[in-house]
Order: C-alpha cells, then sequence, then structure tokens
C-alpha cells in the first residue's frame, strides 16, 4: 500500500549533491513529495529530509539507491519511528483594520506569529503538521489568502537516533 515515506539523508556538504539525488527520484520515477535541504551541527554535512509516495518494497528500493551515491553518508526511513516533524508557512492575508482583531484570534489559537503588518493585510507565519498549517489555512481562507509559501517537512527522529549516531561516530574516528 502507497503511504507518504520520510527519508532523513546525510549528505557531504558539495556541489552537486541536490542534482545527484533529484536526478535519481527522477530517473527511477519516484514521486518526491517533499524535500528540505539543511546544515546540521557537523561542518561538512548536510541533512535532507525526502517525502515521497511509496510502498514498503519501493521504500526499499528508494534506500539501496541513494547509498550507491557518493556523496551520500547515512539513509533511514523514519516513517514509522517516533519523530518531530514541522513545515513552515508564511500566509499573506487580507485583514482591514476590522477584521484584524478576529485573523489574530485565529493566529492565537494556532500558536501563529505575526511577523509583518500593512494596511490592508498581514503576514502570518506557521511553524507545525501539515495538518497544523493546513487548519489555519482554512479559517483564514474567509479574509483573503493573497499569498502563501510553505516549506518542506523536516523531521528528527525522538531519542537517540543510533543510525545517524553512528554516522557522527565513524566522523570524529576519522579525524
Amino acid at each position: 500500500m502507497t503511504e507518504l515515506r520520510t527519508f532523513a539523508v546525510l549528505v557531504e556538504d558539495v556541489p552537486g549533491v541536490l542534482n545527484r539525488v533529484a536526478s535519481l527520484f527522477r530517473r527511477r520515477d519516484f514521486n518526491i513529495v517533499s524535500l528540505n535541504v539543511g546544515r546540521t551541527h557537523e561542518v561538512g554535512v548536510s541533512r535532507m529530509t525526502v517525502v515521497v509516495a511509496a510502498d514498503e518494497r519501493t521504500s526499499k528500493l528508494i534506500e539501496a539507491n541513494l547509498y550507491k551515491l557518493v556523496n551520500v553518508l547515512a539513509v533511514e526511513d523514519i516513517t514509522s519511528r517516533p519523530s518531530v516533524t514541522r513545515d513552515l508557512a508564511l500566509i499573506r492575508v487580507g485583514a482591514d483594520a476590522e477584521q484584524r482583531p478576529a485573523v489574530l484570534q485565529i493566529c492565537e489559537l494556532f500558536r501563529a506569529k505575526v511577523v509583518d503588518v500593512a494596511h490592508d493585510t498581514l503576514i502570518i507565519e506557521i511553524a507545525g503538521t501539515t495538518e497544523k498549517i493546513e487548519g489555519l489555512v482554512a479559517l483564514l481562507r474567509p479574509y483573503g489568502i493573497r499569498e502563501m509559501v510553505q516549506t518542506g517537512a523536516i523531521a528528527l527522529t525522538r531519542g537517540a537516533d543510533e543510525k545517524m549516531q553512528l554516522h557522527e561516530k565513524a566522523s570524529r574516528e576519522a579525524a
């Protein structure tokens, strides 16, 4: 059964890595639902969080193919592991002086922040699960969403992450 699967991928922070990973997904005809790349606490290492629609067999194939790439250091399908996953969204919503109190009250319910105020709009920042962001968007829609941007998911497993820790141990020993 196809479901959304989340992969944590540690890669060397060198030019071309993102292109190689994206090309692997393209060549194998795997659709990327979400892709986020950022630095880690370790110099020279970046972390990719990749969300794809895949079944168990395809998931194993994706992991195996990622490991074949030279600059990939560690790969883990964290879908079934307890984890913290967040997206970030910025939403420009119409809100004149009369509507502003209602919009601010909605933001408060979702723990969203107003990060910019203009004459007839607000820019709202929210971090959370996709469902939380969709809930806020649904309540803001009647006020007129003028513009929105949402990041891809980032995720960390809860507790000790043995696979990623093994990479860190190997890196320290190599240094």
